[in-house]
Parts: structure tokens; C-alpha cells; sequence
């Protein structure tokens, strides 16, 4: 008897392959049910409706979090108002998740104050998508291992200058340092040749970092807790943020487009150096979206200035109250590099304590010390416990780079720590691993950030003696480093003496005077 419907032959290799599909769901779904009755991290009681919202410190939050983990383990558990938010104890569990998983844990949070405030453009808080990855790409090209040598030629030039104005000004070596690293990034990033320190474009950057920094103090404004306050009137009673916001706004936003609006005037006339600006141009004019060009030097900008000057300001702090660390690393920059010449990069692999010492410098004390939260993007299972998605979860950057596991003595500034038998010891954790941040969120600029700490900070040891001021005895006052909290940690304002170290080394900075490049940057002979 013949079926009146049609005998379909199915190839043996589909059938095995669509076998193994079925498979797979089915198997996902089984884990993905299992992982929904697994038990939450531990943490504190949560209350109804708040659930830990009052748990969420609004002072010194990573030493909060860090005793956080100490009661209830490495991974904690806290729900604000329905935001699932995991605190992570380790280095180990960062790495593990936001590293290893990093496919599941790239994504951001979204920030009403971003949005207010118009600074969304910003590669830490674009959320993880083809507008992320596109930034990201513009400035990997230009900011990897192998392309920061190209601007050896302009840190050098600008730590010169550096010099000569910390000799001239010793007190506002925070104020030189801030300049510096805003020229070079200015001439690196759009080709701008900055010779003010009242320049447009600096004064501008300058009141957008303030903003930066002040929009996203974590804790500070209700709303990113309750994004939809976003929507009411700036009159409104406890609108404060919207006001705030409107305040920044304006010079976020010209920071964004006016250097890039300069940049592409100077090339239109054909009076361009090569720039980070002046190749994203080549590659609007093909067809690329400027809008993401736009973003991804903007981004440059924000990122490679201030957080490379909080270091800078950790590092006089540490001179001045450790002069024997001082003396030993000018004691090494003096049997490799000599009295007649400032150290380079070439000399970087013959100055191990020199190189502990900037490492040091970068674990003493956090330039983020909570780095940017990062975002679940999936359910996940992590040491028997569910990670929900959308789940925020930090990394305590200060607190890790205070682990006594990795770092005896912590709070003490110890640049041996990472050194054996007079080199780097690989065997300790390299603070950098830390501080730039984990997996697809790492810091793009930590190349250009590390070789321009090197230059600056070597020369000044190789130039200057600091040293703690002294009371009315004559008696060393040790610096009481204090250091702001908020995304970016900067030291509070400090005194220290700071004198050329030797005769050889004051001539060696008066001589940068007859250079050329130094008179045109503005240093006054």
C-alpha cells in the first residue's frame, strides 16, 4: 500500500547534526534552570523593598567593601533597590570573571548621569555593542606597544620642557605635570600644538575632567540608582543632579567637538602634522562614521591625562617621606645613564629599581580604586553560587593592591617588593595587571601611559631631589598623603621641597633652555 505523502530521504549527516542541536538546548536549558537554583553569593540582610540600598557605602567604599569580603568570603552579594551588584575579594576572582568569562562580563551599566550630563561619547561608559568596538579598534591602532614608540619624540621633548618649568616653580609641580600631559596628548591626539597654559582647548578638557570626575563619585546621585529620575523638571525638589548635570554639560560636550573642529581646520588647510585625528579623518573620508572617530579621541584625551597625573602626584608624596628610596634609585640612574644626559626608553631594561619603583608607585596608591564597574550579560555560575544577569560587579582595585598574599607590609612603599637578586621578580604580581583594569575593559592607553610615566618620572629623579618640608627646627615633616575618592583618586594638595640634586644636574636643565623646541613651548629663558 502506497503513503500518499512523499518519502523524504534525510542525509545521515543532518540528521546527526540536528540530533546534537536538539541536544545542546536541551543541555543549555538544563543549565541555565540548574543555575537559577543555585544559591546567591553571601552578604548582609537584605531589607524589604531597599533590599541593601543602605548597605551601599557613600564614604570610603573600597575599605568598606574590602571588610565586606573579609566577613562573608570573596564573592558578596547586594541588592540595591532590585540591582543585583557582586563585590569581588580578589584579583583572582576579577581575572577569572572579567578575564577569562570576559565574553559575559564587558558590558556597562547604563548611567543617567552619562546621559545628562552628554558624556556617553566616553569608551568606560559606552555600553558593550559595534559603537564600543569601534572606539575601541580606533584606538588599539594607535595606542598598542608598537605604535606609543611613534611618540617618543614628543614626551621627550615635553618632559624637558617639565623640567625647566619644576626648576623655575617647584611648588606647582602638580600644575606642570597636568600641562605636560595635556600637550603631549593634545599634539599626539589632534596635532595641536599647545604654547598656553591658558590655551581654549586645555581649559576646556580641564573643566570636563573636574566634571568626569565629579558626575560619577559612586553613591553620590540617587538617580543612577533610579534612572528614571532623570525625567523630572530641574525645579523639582531633590533635582539637584539635573542642575549639576546642565552645568557640566556644556564644556563635556565642547571638549568632545571643539579640538576635533580644530584639528580638521589645520588639515583642510593642509597645515597638519600626522595625528591620531589626522588618520581617523583619512578613514571618515571612506566611509567611516565620525561620529565613533569623534568619540575614540575624545576618549584619549580624558583617559590618558589626569589618570597618569595621579601618579605623578603619588610619586613626589613617596620621594619626599622615603628619601632612601630615592637615593638608591638615583644611585642606579647614575652608574647606567651618567651626568651629561637625561634617561630614555632604551634605558628602561637596565633600570630594574627604577622600574619597581614606578610599579610601586602604581600600587601605593589606586588611580581608580573601585576601576569601572563592569555588567553581567547572561546568567552565569561562579564557585557554586548564581551570578544574575545584569548583575554590576566591582572590582576593588584598592583593595587588591593592598592583598597582603601579594604584598607584605602594604602600606609601606617598598620597591624591592618586586625585585630578585637585582632584577623584576616575575613571580609577583605586576600592580599594572591591577590598576589598567581587566579583559575587554582594560585600559586602551596603558602602553602610552607606562612609557610616559617612565620618561617623567626617571628624569626627575635623574634632575631633583625631593624631600619632606621641615618645621621651624629644621626637622622633617613627613607628607600626610590624602587622596580624594572619586572615579579617578588624586592626592589632596601637598608641600614638599624640590631642588636640582647636584651642580651636574642643574646644568643639565639649564642647558634644555637653548633648545629651540623648549623656548617655542612657552618656557621662558
Amino acid at each position: 500500500m502506497s503513503s500518499k505523502y512523499p518519502v523524504v530521504n534525510v542525509p545521515i549527516q543532518v540528521l546527526v547534526i540536528f540530533s546534537v542541536v536538539v541536544a545542546l538546548l536541551l543541555w543549555r536549558r538544563r543549565v541555565s534552570s540548574s543555575r537559577f537554583n543555585l544559591p546567591l553569593p553571601p552578604g548582609p540582610r537584605r531589607l524589604p523593598i531597599v533590599g541593601n540600598l543602605l548597605d551601599v557605602p557613600m564614604q570610603d567604599p573600597p575599605v568598606y567593601f574590602r571588610d565586606m569580603n573579609a566577613q562573608y568570603g570573596e564573592v558578596v552579594y547586594l541588592d540595591a533597590f532590585g540591582q543585583p551588584i557582586i563585590i569581588l575579594g580578589t584579583h583572582e576572582d576579577a581575572v577569572e570573571l572579567l578575564d577569562k568569562r570576559a565574553s559575559k562580563y564587558s558590558n556597562r551599566k547604563f548611567s543617567a548621569m552619562a546621559d545628562l550630563t552628554g558624556i556617553s561619547w566616553l569608551i568606560s561608559v559606552v555600553p558593550y555593542g559595534v559603537r564600543w568596538r569601534g572606539i575601541r579598534r580606533n584606538i588599539h591602532q594607535h595606542m598598542n606597544a608598537k605604535a606609543v614608540t611613534q611618540y617618543r619624540p614628543i614626551q621627550e621633548r615635553e618632559v624637558k620642557a617639565f623640567l625647566v618649568r619644576l626648576m623655575d616653580n617647584p611648588k606647582e609641580f602638580s600644575a606642570h605635570g597636568r600641562f605636560m600631559l595635556g600637550v603631549i596628548v593634545m599634539r599626539i591626539v589632534y596635532g595641536l600644538e599647545v604654547t598656553d597654559n591658558d590655551d581654549k582647548y586645555m581649559n576646556t578638557a580641564e573643566e570636563a575632567i573636574a566634571a568626569f570626575n565629579l558626575a560619577f563619585i559612586p553613591g553620590k546621585y540617587l538617580v543612577e540608582t533610579f534612572p528614571i529620575m532623570r525625567f523630572i523638571p530641574k525645579w523639582f525638589p531633590g533635582a539637584k543632579f539635573k542642575r549639576d548635570a546642565a552645568g557640566w554639560r556644556d564644556s563635556i560636550l565642547r571638549m568632545r567637538n571643539e579640538p576635533w573642529e580644530g584639528a580638521s581646520q589645520i588639515i583642510s588647510e593642509g597645515q597638519a602634522v600626522r595625528s591620531m585625528v589626522s588618520d581617523l579623518k583619512d578613514r571618515v573620508n571612506a566611509g567611516e562614521d565620525e561620529e565613533i572617530a569623534k568619540d575614540s579621541a575624545a576618549s584619549v584625551y580624558l583617559g590618558a591625562s589626569d589618570t597618569t597625573l595621579s601618579t605623578l602626584q603619588t610619586f613626589f608624596a613617596a620621594m619626599a617621606n622615603y628619601p632612601e628610596v630615592q637615593q638608591r634609585a638615583q644611585a642606579e640612574l647614575d652608574a647606567v645613564v651618567g651626568p651629561h644626559r637625561l634617561p630614555n626608553a632604551d634605558d628602561e631594561k637596565f633600570l630594574p629599581y627604577v622600574s619597581a619603583l614606578i610599579m610601586e608607585c602604581l600600587r601605593w596608591r589606586s588611580v581608580t580604586p573601585l576601576g569601572f564597574a563592569h555588567m553581567s550579560m547572561e546568567e552565569d555560575e561562579y564557585k557554586g553560587y548564581r551570578i544574575p544577569k545584569g548583575s554590576v560587579v566591582v572590582s576593588n582595585v584598592w583593595a587588591y593592591s593592598r592583598d597582603p598574599r601579594h604584598y607584605p607590609d602594604p602600606e609601606e612603599f617598598k620597591p624591592e617588593r618586586f625585585l630578585k637578586d637585582g632584577q623584576l621578580d616575575p613571580s609577583v604580581l605586576d600592580p599594572s595587571m591591577i590598576a589598567f583594569g581587566y579583559g575587554r575593559r582594560i585600559c586602551p592607553g596603558k602602553h602610552f601611559a607606562q612609557t610616559t610615566l617612565f620618561m617623567l618620572l626617571s628624569s626627575v629623579l635623574h634632575t631633583f631631589r625631593v624631600s619632606a618640608p621641615t618645621d621651624e627646627k629644621g626637622n622633617p615633616v613627613p607628607v600626610n598623603l590624602k587622596m580624594t575618592f572619586g572615579v579617578i583618586s588624586y592626592a589632596e594638595p601637598f608641600d614638599c621641597n624640590v631642588k636640582p640634586r647636584s651642580a651636574a644636574a642643574e646644568t643639565l636643565i639649564r642647558a634644555l633652555r637653548d633648545e629651540q623646541v623648549i623656548t617655542d613651548m612657552g618656557v621662558k629663558a
